[in-house]
């Protein structure tokens, strides 16, 4: 049964869906009549970054199918174990652009906070799956040292929330978080990037609506959807109440071999969200971290992919293929039609 208002999703309710999320190789198999032997090698990457996976997304994917696109963003395998040239721990470098505790500043009008190292699932290809988050966590103290960093950076006018996952973060949290950078004069944005709302739609409740209708900066939600299949009609009422409370939705994906790269996924994809009242945003190439590089998409199919897309959807639905390079003053846009 489906509810039917932001207030009836109660914090409880997706608290407990997190605390009741699957958390081995052996529950994951066995709720999705998986044999054991047959992803028993992904042992040794599970070592490395262990399964989470709520219960609602463990819902969407196909029991028995090992090929399922959902299945494969959160089911650790061999390959992850195996290093692999050019896939490394920290592929963007952030170490280089953390001045300060919890405060990534690797472009000139925007930071990033680093909420919480907590996600709610844990997806195979993070790009943060080996990043010092013990060493970056935001106290209340720490919130002051940012909102004095803002101060002397009149350059920042956009303040990104990330993590993790930055909606693990409690109302309350979140709500005094956005008054302290309220009060920097120069912030007129603030952008959530966050994975919840396909994983734990119930996240998106009532009093998460009331911070962000409350807040006077502009509001920006971006939600990471690599799959159509991973949207359902709760995720839909989650936007509706966002879109409700003044939020820009957005949406960002990471190409991923077997899950997404072909022209009638990622065209589903894009006008299902569009169905959620959402803009496709980014489409990254992967970000080479170690652990990952299965997943990996060739540039130059990527690009055809795109090109492929720009034949069958309205400009508008087509997300702009990036791929993340360290150093740069911004995402590299990959040029389409640059010849072999």
């Amino acid at each position: 049964m489906i509810t039917r208002t932001a207030s009836s999703w109660h914090t409880e309710d997706w608290q407990f869906a997190l605390s009741d999320s699957i958390r081995s190789l052996e529950a994951l198999c066995e709720a999705l009549n998986l044999p054991l032997e047959a992803v028993a090698d992904g042992k040794l990457g599970e070592n490395d970054f262990p399964v989470r996976v709520p219960k609602h997304y463990l819902s969407k994917i196909k029991p028995g199918d090992i090929q399922d696109p959902l299945l494969l963003q959160i089911l650790p395998v061999l390959a992850e174990s195996q290093p692999h040239p050019g896939f490394v721990a920290d592929p963007l470098a952030e170490k280089h652009s953390n001045p300060q505790t919890g405060l990534l500043h690797k472009y000139q009008s925007r930071v990033l906070l680093v909420l919480t190292g907590a996600c709610a699932i844990n997806c195979r290809y993070c790009f943060r799956r080996h990043f010092p988050y013990q060493q970056n966590q935001l106290t209340g103290e720490e919130l002051f040292h940012i909102q004095s960093y803002l101060m002397q950076h009149p350059e920042v006018n956009e303040v990104v929330l990330s993590g993790g996952d930055p909606l693990l973060t409690s109302n309350v949290r979140l709500a005094k978080l956005l008054k302290i950078i309220e009060t920097v004069p120069h912030i007129t944005r603030i952008r959530i990037h966050t994975r919840l709302p396909v994983v734990i739609p119930q996240r998106i409740d009532q009093g998460l609506i009331d911070v962000l209708a409350a807040c006077s900066l502009k509001s920006i939600l971006v939600t990471h959807v690599n799959h159509p299949n991973e949207l359902d009609e709760n995720f839909d009422l989650a936007m509706s109440y966002l879109k409700g409370a003044g939020v820009t939705l957005l949406n960002q994906s990471v190409l991923l071999k077997g899950v997404n790269d072909t022209v009638a996924v990622l065209g589903q994809l894009s006008e299902r969200l569009f169905a959620a009242n959402i803009l496709p945003y980014y489409l990254h190439l992967l970000d080479p971290v170690a652990g990952a590089h299965h997943f990996d998409v060739q540039e130059a199919q990527a690009r055809q992919l795109v090109v492929a897309l720009q034949g069958m959807l309205p400009g508008f639905l087509i997300p702009r293929l990036v791929r993340e390079i360290p150093g740069k003053s911004s995402k590299t846009l990959i040029d389409l039609h640059l010849s072999e």
